[in-house]
């Protein structure tokens, strides 16, 4: 007689429990593949925003665009001081936040608006794709850049940048509000916004060269995601945190010691 031979029991359970050690194995490497994509994708929107927002300067006197989006309203009144002031700007994106109540096609809107768009028309560059849903822009402006001075110097001409590879211009903001710009503290070694943290235990960032460039963060801490921006870091001031003075130097060039 013919006699079939076929897969016991025990066999079969061997091979599927193979089949989940493999998965297992494979699937860190996998995500880690797809996170690699998504940040590839990230840091070619920031060059993207960044070679906008050369060509901005290049096409009003070398005048950086707002950096801000309408939270610092008194810098929109007239009679203020050249270096703290947004009289007669228009901002890079108008105001979008907070988030909760604004709808996705008004944050569209603000977008399309805002005085960068005419310079990168395709609203997906102003987002991350790792971004969470209902979030049109994840992007911010240093503060150093024409945003608010926040204690340091807020530059208004790109041609008072010294060594604009190491002068950062644009983050990929992972804070609670992302508003216009960033900010870190100029002063002290101390975050103000939360640290971005979009990508693994690191961000990316933009400098006024048009390069990008992805950080990883060195201290534990700064890897801690705070949704709310609470204490956690908040004017917290940290000696020798190497994280907190990196940031510094490129949001604001020379710090204090």
């Amino acid at each position: 007689m013919d006699k079939r031979k076929a897969f016991t029991l025990v066999e079969l359970l061997v091979v599927i429990a193979i089949i989940a050690i493999l998965m297992a194995i494979l699937m860190p490497a996998l995500n880690l593949v797809k996170e690699q994509g998504k940040r590839a994708v990230c840091l070619n929107n920031l060059r993207q925003l960044t070679l906008a927002w050369i060509l901005y300067a290049d096409e009003n006197d070398d005048k950086i665009v707002n950096g801000d989006a309408r939270e610092y309203t008194p810098m929109y009144n007239q009679g203020r001081p050249f270096n703290d002031s947004h009289y007669n700007e228009t901002p890079w994106v108008l105001k979008d936040w907070p988030r909760g109540n604004v709808s996705v096609e008004d944050q569209k809107i603000a977008v399309r608006g805002g005085a960068l768009f005419p310079y990168a028309k395709n609203v997906n560059l102003y987002r991350c794709p790792v971004a969470y849903v209902g979030e049109v822009r994840t992007y911010s402006v240093v503060d150093a850049m024409n945003c608010v001075p926040h204690g340091g110097v807020m530059i208004k001409k790109r041609m008072k940048i010294k060594g604009p590879g190491e002068r950062c211009v644009f983050v990929d903001d992972s804070g609670a509000t992302p508003m216009g710009g960033w900010s870190v503290e100029y002063p002290e070694n101390a975050w103000w916004d939360e640290p971005p943290l979009r990508h693994g235990n690191g961000a990316n960032w933009s400098f006024a060269d048009g390069h990008s460039e992805y950080w990883k963060w060195k201290n534990p801490e700064t890897r801690t995601f705070n949704v709310n921006n609470t204490s956690e870091w908040k004017h917290k001031v940290r000696s020798g945190d190497v994280d907190i003075y990196r940031a510094r130097k490129a949001a604001w060039g020379k710090v204090p010691n």
